[in-house]
């Protein structure tokens, strides 16, 4: 588990610093950019301690002089609520510390079996993912859209920029299962849909990840999808197949058959790299023994809707009656729970 090391993190902005004072500094253009990228990131986490810090002092001032004025003793109360969720926060992030937690995420979701009702189900949690990066800040861009036979998706892969995009999203990896009232059949009978969502890091140039272009199948095939504005249709859509994985990419947002090769391969590096992280960490839990039962590509969450209504994760037991919430992206509890219990 990481931890909140302050020395540490202002002695590596300092080196951090020294090194964009040297003249020669901007001669390797990708070298600095990722320095002084860093750099912002650690004089913003230290920036965002600092407040915190000095917040909590400012309180122990109010404690102290509220002794029997209630109205300020509640105010002060209040206050100290609102930091202790701040303080959360920020021990969440600190147990973001794997080599790819800060990147960029992307995600897919694919429906399961089970056809309309299932590509509904896909559509409503690419809503939900797409709302959770509203409220987090993320930016989001669609790379892959596949329509469904009649209504929904088979299947859809967006881009999530952001800090720790990826260390939080990945949390969101495996089966998610809906239990509901179908409003594609005329019987009103309840029907149990799934939806698969895999979440891969966006890497820049990771030279851990080499890639035999003999080891690749490369089909084009006509785009269709969502819309004008988000698809371009003509033939210029890739997929990409690693043999050796099996693993499958695709990409037709872009407006060239070269831009969809150059982001398709990109996702191909990214799945690859999610791919050696996922072999460490099941290494890692078999060393560390199964303390919650987090299993790769499992079933990890319920989304009830009848004949009550519920939300649970089966990793952790979190759970929340609010569904409507959930569906609207409400889902960071989720992950700040599994964060704190899995790594």
């Amino acid at each position: 588990m990481s931890h909140f090391d302050l020395s540490e993190l202002e002695k590596e902005l300092a080196d951090l610093r020294e090194q964009q004072h040297n003249a020669n500094f901007w001669n390797d253009q990708k070298t600095a950019q990722k320095v002084s990228q860093r750099a912002k990131t650690l004089e913003d986490k230290l920036t965002h301690y600092k407040k915190l810090f000095n917040r909590l002092n400012g309180i122990e001032e109010l404690f102290d002089l509220a002794e029997d004025d209630e109205g300020l003793l509640t105010e002060t109360v209040e206050e100290l609520d609102e930091l202790d969720e701040k303080i959360n926060k920020l021990h969440i992030d600190t147990l973001l510390s794997g080599k790819y937690d800060a990147c960029n995420a992307i995600v897919t979701v694919h429906a399961g079996a089970g056809g309309t009702e299932a590509q509904d189900w896909a559509q409503m949690l690419y809503r939900m993912y797409t709302r959770y990066c509203e409220r987090q800040g993320y930016k989001t861009q669609l790379l892959d859209w596949l329509d469904g036979e009649e209504a929904g998706i088979k299947s859809v892969t967006f881009l999530a920029s952001g800090e720790n995009a990826y260390g939080y999203l990945k949390a969101e990896k495996g089966v998610h299962r809906l239990v509901r009232i179908s409003p594609f059949d005329a019987n009103k009978r309840r029907h149990t849909s799934f939806a698969s969502v895999e979440v891969m890091p966006e890497l820049n140039n990771d030279t851990d990840i080499i890639i035999d272009e003999k080891d690749l199948r490369i089909d084009t095939f006509r785009s269709s999808g969502a819309g004008g504005q988000h698809i371009n249709k003509t033939d210029s859509a890739i997929r990409i197949t690693h043999v050796p994985t099996g693993i499958v990419v695709s990409c037709q947002t872009e407006r060239s058959q070269i831009q969809n090769r150059e982001t398709a391969m990109g996702m191909l590096r990214n799945r690859l790299a999610e791919l050696k992280e996922r072999e460490q960490m099941e290494e890692a839990m078999a060393i560390k023994g199964e303390i919650k039962k987090i299993e790769w590509g499992s079933q990890i969450r319920s989304y009830v809707f009848m004949p009550y209504t519920l939300v649970k994760d089966h990793r952790t037991g979190y759970e929340n009656a609010n569904i409507i919430a959930v569906m609207d992206g409400d889902i960071q509890p989720f992950i700040e729970d599994y964060l704190q219990k899995a790594l």
